[in-house]
């Protein structure tokens, strides 16, 4: 196994814990799950995930990635961050500040932004609301430019 990565040692910490209150186990399977999900630090998909530590010599089987991805959702570690037609995205989350996306709906080309005004949006709802913001997730679909001219018109 590589030098474990800045992040690992305080979330598996925090992943433990949240394991040990729902009565299991933290067991290496899941170590190295939660270690392949740091160490790509960006969206990524079950079966991609498998596939990526299959391919680094880690004997894992599908239930396990499953059941650890099920595990860390409820955990507050990853989130579902986007659906396309096929599979299901996720990303870290635990740490890190919020991150939205919007998807061409023709290429699947996704684009990753943050914008200020959209948290002080989310923030003063919550206020009005007497809530108290602790995330969001904002999506946007469109038609990006280039996909908009190879088709000769946009759509709105």
């Amino acid at each position: 196994m590589s030098e474990p990565a800045p992040t690992f040692a305080p979330l598996c910490s925090v992943f433990r814990r949240f394991l040990k209150s729902q009565g299991l186990k933290y067991t290496p399977e899941r170590a190295d799950v939660l270690e392949a999900i740091i160490e790509r630090d960006g969206l990524f998909e079950a079966e991609e995930l498998l596939l990526e530590m299959r391919r680094r010599g880690h004997r894992v089987s599908k239930a396990t990635i499953y059941r650890t991805i099920r595990l860390l959702l409820d955990g507050g570690i990853i989130t579902q961050a986007l659906f396309d037609s096929k599979q299901a995205h996720y990303r870290l989350i635990y740490g890190k500040g919020t991150r939205d996306y919007m998807v061409c709906m023709r290429t699947g080309k996704l684009v990753e932004f943050e914008n200020r005004e959209l948290v002080a949006l989310r923030d003063r709802i919550c206020r009005d609301l007497g809530w108290q913001p602790v995330g969001h997730r904002f999506q946007i679909y469109a038609i990006s430019p280039g996909a908009a001219s190879a088709s000769g018109r946009r759509e709105s």
